[in-house]
């Protein structure tokens, strides 16, 4: 069994972008690789109760965003969480799992092979003590950590109830980016995922669809040109474009945001090769 280490807000490893959320937690304790938390990662998450098409997506959207580098995170609940893990573990890929209980509990029991394969190249993490148990109160607290690692979330399945809604919701007041899997109109599993569409969460038409939303081409190199940003994204990398380099005082001023805001925004951007930051400035990525 892996040691359980501890990093605290501020110190080098904490995992960069939760730095720009509100209520970061204070300490996180771990197993595994606390690096990975601040490579590129992406959510897949959605419900407990999964059909067998949800299963399937999750697995191939995981197996789709490890063969291009990108980290899966998840919350390795039953359903499409140990399905997202799974299909990232099992085709080469690292995969970070953020519990609602301490690290050295497995939750659930049934999944103790899978914590096991996780924690061979990726990361168990949470902002509970180990000893803590799995009450039903701390699952929601811990989504706001599942998305405020990751540039975006991709809710896979997920009723009108389904707790991955919350990491949805997470996700929109972070400024980060929403994608969801469309469903079968006609069974209610689907029903919170396909109302994120109607709502302006990117539909994930094809796997592929979150490969092109990163800006990776199939050859593995950034297309700066073709990357899909959100509304916010958006609106910051183009006054950077128009106006050269500048600072965050600069972008808080001009768009309206609040620092924290653009700080986290200007960091997918780093990671999505778009711009570079040096000296306090910010400026485009040559």
């Amino acid at each position: 069994m892996d040691k359980i280490k501890k990093v605290k807000l501020g110190e080098k490893d904490y995992p960069e972008l939760l730095n720009y959320i509100a209520n970061p937690p204070a300490i996180l304790y771990y197993q595994g690789d606390i690096t990975l938390a601040s490579d590129p990662l992406i959510a897949v998450v959605g419900a407990r109760k999964a059909s067998p098409y949800g299963k399937w997506a999750a697995y191939h959207l995981s197996e789709k965003l490890s063969e291009y580098g990108v980290g899966v995170v998840s919350g390795m609940a039953y359903g499409v969480d140990s399905y997202a893990h799974k299909g990232a573990v099992d085709n080469n890929g690292r995969t970070v799992a953020v519990l609602g209980c301490g690290v050295d509990i497995c939750y659930p029991a049934s999944n103790r092979a899978l914590k096991e394969e996780i924690l061979k190249t990726g990361l168990i993490l949470s902002e509970y003590e180990p000893g803590i148990p799995p009450l039903p109160f701390r699952f929601p607290m811990r989504n706001r950590i599942i998305s405020g690692l990751c540039i975006g979330t991709v809710i896979v399945e997920a009723g009108l109830n389904s707790g991955s809604l919350i990491t949805a919701d997470c996700a929109a007041e972070q400024g980060r980016n929403i994608y969801a899997v469309p469903g079968n109109i006609n069974n209610v599993s689907s029903f919170g995922a396909n109302k994120l569409i109607k709502d302006g969460a990117v539909p994930l038409i094809v796997f592929d669809d979150i490969i092109d939303e990163l800006g990776i081409d199939r050859s593995g190199q950034k297309r700066n040109q073709k990357i899909e940003l959100g509304e916010d994204e958006r609106k910051i990398y183009d006054y950077i474009r128009k106006n050269g380099e500048v600072t965050t005082d600069d972008v808080c001023r001009n768009t309206g945001r609040q620092p924290s805001q653009v700080n986290s925004i200007v960091t997918i951007l780093e990671m999505k090769g778009l711009l570079q930051t040096s000296l306090g400035k910010i400026f485009i990525a040559k």
